[in-house]
């Protein structure tokens, strides 16, 4: 019989429970805390290839690649956690712990991007674990792939919230000059204390807009995603992530509402109980009206912004921002036209 596992704080982790996986009928309760091995460990991923394809209407970019599965990062509200379940493990701790490496992705991509059914267009890194979290310093397969994109000058939006994306400028800037390259940093909040402790692994904030300066410096466009907004715990910083990100360097601004798919949802509620506790309630109750009443709404397009007086206000406080740091509407554009063997062509980024 499942019994709830006991939460405790395990550091630099942004979750200390690994609860049932939705798609297996027996499960083990660690009576013990200290009977979960919190370390992190690698797997080889045998995936046949490497660029996948969304039909989703609010998302702007069709194909997508992703070197790792799970990410040690660890941010208690990722919406990729429940992946993991499909590879027999957990939501909860297994995601950050057990990352699993498709060593061959620079193979894979090189045999797609060569492929007769390739058709160039932007492609995103990191669109569901992040290409730049601490195993890319060890396996580099992002940047062995940002060398075979620049190699086909085919053009990538990168999105991340690792600075570590700052080795690769080298080839980032080489892309730079042939416009098929846009990087976007994810800033979730400009508080070191929720940060350390909702995404634990992540670059802090501050290094994250020198890192915007750095890549400006070399003529490579940024721009910052708010992401996800916490309403109730961050969402009143959107004015101030947007003005010290536009004074840094970024040309473009963006916001993604917390969504809380399937086991997410009692994993950001433990964490709301074990770190905000005093604000736990207003954090929910919130998040309910701008969904519905539930804490998860899977709908196209209200699934990223949410609805009602809570969500409009959200926006209109984001285009306020926007307007008054001059990136109003700001879009970016990159081109496939120096693809090896295509005709000429221009696609938006955003």
């Amino acid at each position: 019989m499942e019994e709830k596992q006991k939460s405790h704080k395990i550091k630099g982790r942004g979750t200390s429970d690994n609860p049932a996986n939705r798609f297996e009928p027996i499960y083990y309760d660690h009576d013990n805390p200290e009977d979960i091995n919190s370390s992190t460990q690698f797997f080889t991923d045998t995936s046949k290839s490497l660029i996948t394809f969304n039909k989703s209407p609010d998302i702007s970019i069709d194909a997508f690649i992703n070197p790792y599965r799970g990410c040690e990062h660890g941010c208690v509200y990722c919406y990729a956690r429940p992946f993991h379940e499909y590879l027999g493990l957990s939501a909860g701790l297994d995601f950050e712990t057990k990352i699993f490496v498709k060593e061959n992705a620079p193979v894979l991509l090189k045999k797609e991007l060569t492929g007769a059914k390739w058709k160039p267009q932007i492609v995103g890194i990191g669109g569901v674990t992040d290409a730049y979290q601490p195993a890319e310093r060890k396996w580099q397969l992002t940047r062995k792939c940002l060398q075979v994109f620049n190699d086909f000058n085919n053009p990538v939006a990168i999105i991340t919230k690792n600075t570590l994306v700052q080795r690769d400028k080298d080839i980032l800037k080489e892309m730079a000059e042939k416009n098929t390259v846009f990087v976007l940093f994810s800033i979730t909040s400009l508080n070191d204390k929720i940060i350390s402790v909702m995404e634990p692994r992540t670059s802090r904030p501050l290094l994250k807009l020198k890192a915007i300066e750095e890549l400006t410096k070399c003529g490579i466009k940024t721009g910052v995603m708010i992401g996800p907004v916490v309403p109730g715990l961050t969402d009143h910083e959107i004015p101030e992530i947007i003005k010290q990100s536009v004074n840094a360097g970024a040309v473009l601004a963006r916001y993604i509402l917390i969504r809380l798919p399937f086991g997410v949802k009692e994993l950001f509620e433990k964490w709301l109980e074990m770190h905000f506790s005093d604000r736990k309630e207003k954090v929910l109750n919130r998040i309910r009206s701008m969904r519905d009443g539930s804490l998860y709404n899977p709908a196209f397009f209200e699934r990223q912004r949410g609805n009602g007086i809570f969500a409009e206000q959200t926006q209109k406080v984001f285009e306020t921002a926007c307007r008054k740091n001059g990136i109003e509407k700001a879009q970016f554009e990159l081109t496939t036209k120096y693809f090896k063997n295509t005709i000429n062509s221009q696609l938006s980024l955003f």
